[in-house]
């Protein structure tokens, strides 16, 4: 297990060996999706890099229990504590229930999570199944005397927080930079600072999702949710706490404040972030017409896309870049990825047709130390990835009779890439795992299914010639829609 592992931690900005608090036991938390939208592909790549942590540390030997919540319930429109909460507010448009919007893309989540081959967490626990532990939490941090009540709503104090801690210690700024850099509240709020945020607020006659509490008849702040839940199932204080980091100057540091206002300390020791999706170096946005969904990346189903790209070909893709620097879609890059995925595959399906000798050419030994090496250096995928490609050159070579392999080094070899190709970056042979097809498929035409029931009938109409394209054919009956390869 010991294997000297360093991990960037954004809480000190520095690389730190990694030392659990209690080994070989591991808690990790990662903030999961808020669930009134199909997931994005911002979402996608952060849960890929954890799955990548997570299987690792389980190869070293660690009993991770890894906790991913699931947003359903506080989530108001942006970071601030107004306007309505996204789940309700979908709800009313298409008149259902709010938990029927919450199962809804749950499910498609998960989904999407099984088709990019990530491990499920150890613990998924929600918001709205832990409203009691969240009005403790509020409960608790009162009694402390970092919170106050006005009309039914709870905030957090955070200029009295920050007198005897540091509010700003996650992203190295001051109190008076992030106040000079926030909006007035122009005698319209009912918070006491610029900064404070709400613990609890209370629900307006209109809204759907409220409970009962000492306060009001109303719903937890956003925030409270990841403190009441990792608090729960990983103890005051955990290994590490993970997200994208576009959490970090907000949510992350709203947690801190909150979780060592209530218990002392601050809850994670290691502080991960993965960085931000750009498209040809312009951010992804909806506005910029570069925004795309999982689904289109498969199909090809968008105007940036020469075509669609397979699922392990995309989580191949995000692997090739280190989970803290930026990611750039672009088809060369795509291209170039499906090409070196495929070659990396191949490689390893000629290892069972690998012959012997009574000598050796080759030493994998000191590959397999360099891939180990890789993975320490604070998880660093795009060096494995190097390494590996160097062990398909040289299966390549064995194979074509340009180097010879003995019986020892061969098994290693065999050991080297299923850890590293399979255990640990998660790839799957496409080619050799046919029964995933009908399950991409059944799920790609189930979106288009729901295209047509909401009347966008563009989309649905795109979702069917992207299919066509890359060879399967769409057809509409009583009984529902069946899809035929060309």
């Amino acid at each position: 297990m010991k294997q000297n592992l360093f991990v960037y931690n954004t809480l000190t900005r520095k690389k730190e060996e990694f030392i659990p608090l209690n080994p070989p036991h591991v808690g990790m938390y990662v903030c999961g999706p808020t669930v009134y939208s199909d997931v994005h592909l911002g979402n996608c790549r952060t849960y890929i890099s954890f799955d990548l942590i997570f299987r690792y540390l389980n190869h070293l030997g660690y009993k991770v229990r890894y906790v991913r919540n699931v947003t359903d319930a506080g989530h108001l429109e942006g970071d601030s504590d107004e306007g309505e909460d996204k789940i309700s507010k979908k709800a009313k448009i298409a008149q259902l229930e709010p938990m029927e919007i919450v199962q809804k893309y749950t499910l498609d989540f998960h989904k999407v999570m099984e088709i990019f081959n990530t491990l499920p967490p150890s613990i998924e626990p929600t918001a709205t199944g832990h409203i009691i532990e969240q009005i403790e939490l509020v409960k608790a941090i009162m009694e402390k005397g970092y919170a106050y009540e006005v009309n039914g709503s709870v905030y957090f104090d955070v200029e009295k927080y920050n007198k005897t801690q540091d509010y700003g210690i996650l992203n190295g700024r001051n109190l008076e930079d992030l106040l000079n850099n926030t909006r007035s509240l122009g005698g319209q709020d009912d918070k006491h600072g610029k900064l404070d945020f709400a613990l609890w607020i209370k629900a307006k006659p209109e809204h759907l999702m409220k409970w009962p509490s000492p306060w009001s008849l109303g719903f937890p702040g956003w925030h409270l949710e990841c403190s009441a839940m990792s608090n729960k199932y990983l103890g005051n204080q955990f290994d590490i706490h993970g997200g994208g980091i576009d959490l970090m100057p907000t949510h992350h540091t709203n947690e801190i404040a909150q979780h060592v206002a209530c218990c002392g300390v601050i809850p994670a020791r290691y502080w991960i972030h993965t960085n931000m999706l750009t498209v040809n170096g312009q951010k992804m946005s909806k506005s910029l017409g570069n925004s795309f969904l999982p689904y289109e990346l498969f199909t090809g189903d968008h105007s940036i896309l020469n075509k669609g790209y397979s699922p392990m070909t995309v989580r191949f893709f995000m692997l090739q870049a280190h989970y803290r620097s930026t990611l750039d879609f672009g088809n060369d890059a795509m291209e170039a990825s499906e090409k070196g995925f495929k070659r990396l595959m191949n490689a390893y399906s000629l290892l069972s047709e690998l012959k012997t000798s009574g000598s050796s050419d080759v030493e994998i030994k000191p590959l397999l130390n360099r891939c180990y090496e890789a993975m320490n250096d604070d998880f660093n995928s795009p060096v494995l990835i190097a390494e590996l490609f160097e062990a398909s050159r040289i299966i390549n070579s064995v194979y074509d009779g340009k180097l010879k392999i003995d019986e020892p080094n061969l098994q290693l070899l065999k050991q080297l890439m299923q850890n590293f190709v399979l255990d640990i970056l998660g790839l799957k042979d496409e080619q050799a795992a046919d029964n995933d097809l009908p399950q991409l498929l059944n799920f790609i035409v189930n979106l288009r299914s729901e295209a047509k029931t909401n009347q966008d009938y563009a989309t649905s109409d795109k979702i069917r010639d992207g299919l066509q394209q890359i060879g399967f054919r769409l057809k509409d009956t009583k009984e529902g829609t069946n899809w035929t390869k060309i």
